[in-house]
C-alpha cells in the first residue's frame, strides 16, 4: 500500500498572526510540525496583497524546509523575480483576482498564454519546477503541456462543493483529467476545497501523485493541533 504525497498549505496559519499583525503563530514552526508529522511538503501562496504570507516568510521557510518548498503565485513579473531569488523546489502558477476570498477558479491559459510561457521559461531556467492550476479540461490540459509546465494541478473545487450524481460526475472528470496529464508526460496534482469527508476518492486517481490541502487542516489544527491534523489527513491518502 502507497500513499499519496501531501502538500500542506499553511498560509492560514500566517493568516491568524497578521490578524493582530503579531509574531505568532509563526509558519516556519507550522512547517516543521507539519513536516514532522508527515507531510510531504510545504505550500505557501505569496499573494499580491501580503495579506497573509510574506515575502519574509518565504525566505525562512526556505531556509528551513528540507522536504519540498511549493511556491503558487502569480505569473506576474514581480512574483517571477521573488521566485528566481528565493528558488522554491517548485512553483504553482495561479490565478489572481483583487478582493477574493479565495483562489476561484483555474488558470484560463487560453488567455493568459504569453505571461504562463515565459514564467514557465524563465522559472525553469532557474531550476525551479513549473505547475499550471487548472480546471480539469482537456483544453487546459493540452495547453499547459505546450506553454512548458512540468505539471498539472486539478482544480478540484467543483468536486468538493457538489453532492450525489454531480460529485460522481466531477470525479469521473477529474479522472479523465489526470489521465490525460500523465499520457502527455505531465505530473499530476490535484487540490481545492478538499477534506477529511471528500479526499479519499480524489487520493484513489492512480494518476495523481500530489494533493496540496490547507483550510481543511489548519481548521481542524485549532482544534486537534496541527500534528494530530495531518497525521489523520494523511492516513486517508493511502491506497
Amino acid at each position: 500500500m502507497t500513499a499519496i504525497r501531501l502538500g500542506v498549505n499553511i498560509d492560514h496559519v500566517a493568516t491568524l498572526r497578521q490578524a493582530r499583525q503579531a509574531q505568532a503563530p509563526d509558519p516556519v514552526a507550522a512547517a516543521a510540525i507539519a513536516t514532522a508529522a508527515g507531510a510531504d511538503g510545504i505550500t505557501v501562496h505569496l499573494r499580491g496583497d501580503r495579506r497573509h504570507i510574506q515575502d519574509r516568510d518565504l525566505a525562512r521557510l526556505r531556509r528551513a524546509v528540507r522536504t519540498h518548498l511549493n511556491m503558487e503565485m502569480a505569473a506576474r513579473a514581480e512574483m517571477i523575480a521573488i521566485a528566481k531569488k528565493i528558488k522554491p523546489d517548485a512553483v504553482c502558477l495561479v490565478p489572481e483576482s483583487p478582493g477574493e476570498v479565495t483562489t476561484e477558479g483555474g488558470l484560463d491559459l487560453s488567455k493568459t498564454a504569453a505571461a504562463v510561457k515565459q514564467a514557465a521559461k524563465q522559472l525553469k531556467a532557474a531550476g525551479i519546477a513549473v505547475t499550471c492550476f487548472i480546471e480539469p479540461d482537456t483544453k487546459q490540459i493540452e495547453l499547459a503541456k505546450k506553454l512548458g509546465a512540468d505539471s498539472i494541478e486539478i482544480n478540484t473545487k467543483s468536486y468538493a462543493e457538489s453532492r450525489g450524481r454531480r460529485r460522481r460526475a466531477e470525479l469521473v472528470r477529474a479522472r479523465a483529467a489526470a489521465q490525460l496529464g500523465r499520457g502527455l508526460g505531465l505530473g499530476v496534482h490535484a487540490g481545492h476545497g478538499l477534506d477529511y469527508s471528500n479526499v479519499r476518492p480524489i487520493a484513489a486517481i492512480a494518476e495523481i501523485s500530489e494533493l496540496n490541502i490547507g483550510h481543511a487542516i489548519i481548521a481542524r489544527a485549532v482544534l486537534d493541533g496541527l500534528g494530530p491534523a495531518v497525521r489523520a489527513i494523511k492516513a486517508l491518502l493511502r491506497r
